[in-house]
């Protein structure tokens, strides 16, 4: 009944497996610069950047209409995470919380990784679904991670 109520993890590591730190298995370190990006900050950055987007869709693009203002802060959000994330590895957002986005390898993910992951993140279920390493879908399916800078 415990390791019911503990959850799968807890009931695992009771039996003696080894599940190490966050992004252990990429080969990152656990703190400091190159180490995963909590979720805090994640989400933070996630925020800065969608108001961003809401700000210049209002002001160019909705004139007041609601429906138009959410249609076009996507869109605007897709095109700046491309720009942004495919030339200098971070958004506005990412940058104000002092994270990067970089391939599995420790390098700069190229274009068609870039767009993988920006639909994939626009389409908001893949960014839902997390693995043990705090990686979402869209960045496990573009074989990138985001890191504290």
């Amino acid at each position: 009944m415990g390791s019911w109520l503990s959850g799968p993890r807890s009931a695992a590591e009771d039996m003696g497996v080894e599940f190490g730190y966050r992004g252990k298995r990429l080969g990152l370190p656990e703190d400091g610069p190159g180490s995963i990006a909590p979720f805090g900050r994640r989400f933070g950055a996630l925020v800065v950047d969608w108001v961003v987007c809401m700000v210049i869709a209002y002001g160019l693009f909705a004139h007041g209409d609601r429906q138009a203002v959410g249609n076009w802060t996507l869109g605007i959000f897709f095109v700046l995470s491309l720009l942004t994330v495919g030339t200098v590895g971070s958004t506005p957002g990412k940058r104000i919380f002092r994270l990067r986005v970089l391939g599995e390898n420790g390098t700069r993910l190229g274009f068609a990784r870039v767009v993988l992951r920006s639909v994939l993140l626009c389409l908001a279920v893949p960014a839902l679904i997390w693995d043990r390493d705090s990686r979402g879908l869209h960045d496990k399916l573009s074989r990138a991670v985001e890191v504290r800078s």
